[in-house]
């Protein structure tokens, strides 16, 4: 069984939700983009890799 985009995403989101964590507004951002089609979840990973990653 297929599951759809909006519910992977809902599970990841349920999932730090549930460490009583609240995903940035960025990120919902983000996924609301993938969801429409306007970017993949490889270019998500790009965005917050860019940000996020320390510099060597």
């Amino acid at each position: 069984m297929l599951v759809s985009a909006d519910k992977k995403w809902d599970y990841a989101l349920g999932t730090i939700k549930v460490d009583g964590l609240e995903p940035s507004s960025e990120l919902k951002k983000l996924i609301e983009k993938e969801k429409r089609g306007e970017m993949t979840t490889a270019d998500i990973r790009k965005v917050l890799d860019k940000k996020y990653k320390m510099k060597e």
